[in-house]
């Protein structure tokens, strides 16, 4: 039996294009294809484990003996977005995809918005995160007005500097905007984005909060807080799933101070799950398409994974995988429709099987599931059957 489990998403880690993605608006999308040829890019822990050797992986240079388990997952869910990721990944498919305002939001919902706040809203249309508050800062300091966009994804954020209210106003604000947008208006998240600085040097803090729908059903963190035991989630996680099964929460600052905070857990006594979100790959170079950043923050997390491995006990397992894609040698500057790699590895699994290609990313809540002795009932299949020793 697995006594402590850690399930490390790499944000953004897509390694090729699904089928589907032309009907997302995507090419022969490769995030670790465009990566790899990099000069940055060095990841031999990741290579050891069986990186390369996943199916439809044609870059770089195969582990003879890679010592994980290994596959790439296929989304089953209408989406390529971080939540739906996520949801999927812990059991839940969402067979509709999550509402999108490329033209901004309704005047309905804006009215009822600046009810809320008892402030105006200025913006109101798809926006970069840095480029808004350049564009819309001194006027919201000198208005008072609230600065609300969108982007690709399914989400409403709201921009203000701590002048105009502080981070904790903020938060309230986002609040009552998750309980307004609902029914054609759910978005995936409502995010809180505060900034300081002067005009034009504005700078977002890192106070930003997520607040996401509740999950429709279930997912493998019920299950294993339901069960009594541990649950830590490392990052996004808890706003991910609006800290529902979340027993403790370790918030970051950065892809190093997450695997930092991780490796820290290893000294703790728990039986469980240990759930990390690695953002930077997605936030800070898939959208703004920087390869050689995305490249160097591979390499310094696979760095920290040696770490990490080195300190595992004979009753860990370890699972890093991914939530879509984010190629940063894609045109334009959203998510991208891809598979996702699968490694698993600790002393109870066998290396070097080779799972293939999985229908859905819920076949890994199912096996860690399993894995922990935990009833959970998913639309994916275990595999642990056929890689435990």
């Amino acid at each position: 039996m697995v006594k402590r489990l850690y399930l490390i998403v790499l944000d953004g880690f897509g390694i090729g294009a699904l089928p589907d993605a032309a009907a997302f608006g995507d090419g022969d999308v490769h995030t670790l294809q465009s990566i790899i040829t990099s000069p940055a890019f060095s990841a031999p822990h990741l290579e050891w484990l069986g990186l390369l050797n996943i199916e439809g992986v044609d870059a770089g240079r195969r582990a003879p003996n890679p010592v994980a388990s290994f596959a790439r997952c296929a989304e089953r869910s209408k989406g390529k977005d971080t939540t739906t990721g996520h949801w999927e990944i812990s059991g839940l498919v969402s067979e509709k995809p999550m509402p999108t305002f490329p033209d901004g939001f309704p005047l309905e919902l804006i009215e009822k918005l600046e009810a809320a706040f008892g402030r105006k809203i200025i913006c109101n249309r798809p926006y970069s995160g840095t480029a808004v508050i350049e564009d819309f800062g001194r006027e919201h300091e000198e208005s008072g007005a609230l600065i609300v966009y969108t982007s690709v994804d399914s989400v409403l954020q709201i921009a203000c500097h701590e002048r105009v209210a502080p981070a904790e106003t903020l938060y309230e604000y986002c609040r009552k905007a998750r309980a307004i947008c609902t029914g054609p208006y759910a978005v995936g998240r409502v995010i809180a984005r505060p900034f300081v600085g002067d005009y034009p040097d504005y700078r977002r803090t890192a106070g930003r909060h997520d607040y996401s729908l509740l999950p429709p059903g279930d997912t493998l963190l019920d299950a294993v807080s339901g069960a009594k035991m541990t649950t830590i989630g490392v990052g996004k996680i808890s706003d991910i799933f609006a800290g529902r099964g979340v027993g403790r929460h370790i918030a970051m600052d950065g892809n190093e101070d997450g695997m930092r905070k991780t490796i820290a857990t290893q000294d703790e006594d728990f039986r469980g799950l240990c759930f990390v979100n690695l953002v930077d790959f997605d936030m800070q170079y898939g959208h703004r398409r920087d390869v050689e950043g995305y490249a160097e923050a591979v390499s310094r997390f696979d760095q920290q994974l040696g770490d990490f491995i080195f300190r595992m006990g004979p009753e860990d397992v370890l699972m890093i995988t991914a939530d879509h894609g984010c190629d940063p040698a894609a045109p334009g500057s959203d998510h991208t429709r891809e598979y996702v790699p699968l490694l698993v590895y600790g002393q109870s699994v066998r290396g070097g099987v080779d799972l293939g290609t999985r229908s859905t990313f819920a076949d890994i809540g199912a096996t860690a599931a399993e894995m922990l002795g935990i009833p959970f009932k998913t639309p994916g299949t275990s595999f642990w059957e056929e890689i435990k020793k």
